[in-house]
């Protein structure tokens, strides 16, 4: 029988369960990339200061909001950072009136102004006992910063020293472990009883390590966590395209200035809010699973977070080679936006 190409695709229109937009200028600057696309996303909170209190997420919030495009329909929903000295009844109030959907969870020194972050866990226990009794999810950045952990087993030692302990101290937590990066926690979330998912990058699907270091160092291919071997990949790919609850999108679309990329000591994050439904749409059909593109953006986070799927659509279509802009302006500079290196042949019709 002969194969039927698909070159049109409707879905709901998706979420992004891990989203940066800094804020200022540069908030302004790349808020609508994300909002052609995504009807919801979930911001992170590390900016400086961090967002720890409900004042701060609602003001926060307020920011975004009046930096919408003009007719967009996007809804931004918003988590606080977690400290040591975060109250346990401040999360409570937060979760109870609406404000805050989630909790962040970054060892301190693990990634972009994390430095206010966790490093003795015992003391945020009452918090995570909180969140535990009202449901309320905490989203973890899954490295340890022990500088004598090589970067690349981070993410394998923070389950083994971290969450494992963690889980079994307030097993009824609910967590997302956010942007894994290698077979050790894709292993871990399907082994994990209920309560337990994880979000999967853009990039992490698409690039490994030579990506970055191969025939010369890619500054713009640099992320935390950094990623991994191509085993690692491909068991990412495989994680996303199965069709299994416990994996959905969160892009970790981290905008920086190309200046504060190209230097001796960059930042990490990668700019990819601008391609993601095209390079996902790639990834899904070279795996043969298309059919399940919209289970991993738009259904199996919102049901993790108990919310209901977007009631909108989008369309991709797909058709000749297209190239997206290589840069995005804003106030604070240039921000290079995520070269997959493949064409892209699938858009938003």
């Amino acid at each position: 029988m002969p194969t039927r190409t698909l070159t049109r695709l409707t879905l709901r229109r998706p979420d992004d369960w891990h989203l940066h937009l800094r804020d200022g200028a540069m908030l302004r600057g790349v808020l609508p990339a994300t909002t052609a696309d995504f009807a919801r996303a979930l911001i992170m909170p590390n900016l400086v200061p961090p967002v720890v209190t409900a004042a701060q997420a609602i003001a926060y919030r307020d920011r975004i909001r009046a930096a919408l495009p003009r007719d967009a329909d996007f809804t931004p929903l918003m988590t606080l950072y977690l400290t040591e000295a975060t109250e346990p009844a401040d999360v409570a109030r937060a979760h109870a009136e609406g404000i805050a959907t989630a909790v962040k969870l970054y060892p301190a020194g693990a990634t972009t102004n994390s430095n206010s972050g966790v490093r003795d866990f015992e003391k945020v226990l009452p918090v995570l006992e909180e969140m535990a009794e009202i449901g309320m999810p905490l989203c973890v950045h899954g490295e340890v910063t022990d500088p004598e952990i090589d970067i690349f087993d981070r993410e394998a030692v923070f389950i083994d020293r971290v969450l494992k302990p963690l889980r079994r101290k307030v097993p009824e937590l609910r967590v997302v472990m956010e942007h894994v990066t290698t077979q050790d926690a894709v292993d871990y979330v399907r082994d994990s009883r209920k309560g337990m998912a994880a979000t999967i990058t853009t990039h992490h699907l698409i690039i490994n390590r030579n990506a970055i270091l191969a025939g010369g160092i890619r500054p713009h291919y640099y992320c935390l966590p950094v990623a991994k071997r191509e085993t690692h990949r491909l068991a990412l790919v495989q994680a996303a395209v199965s069709g299994d609850e416990r994996f959905f999108l969160g892009t970790d679309s981290a905008p920086h200035a190309d200046p504060a990329k190209l230097q001796p000591c960059g930042c990490a994050g990668i700019f990819s809010a601008p391609v993601t439904m095209a390079c996902l749409a790639e990834v899904f059909e070279a795996a043969g699973a298309l059919e399940r593109l919209e289970d991993f953006v738009a259904v199996n986070g919102a049901r993790f977070y108990g919310v209901a799927p977007n009631e909108g659509r989008m369309t991709l279509q797909k058709g000749e080679a297209w190239t997206p802009d290589a840069t995005v302006m804003t106030g604070d500079g240039p921000v290079t936006v995520f070269d997959p290196g493949f064409a892209l042949h699938w858009r938003a019709a």
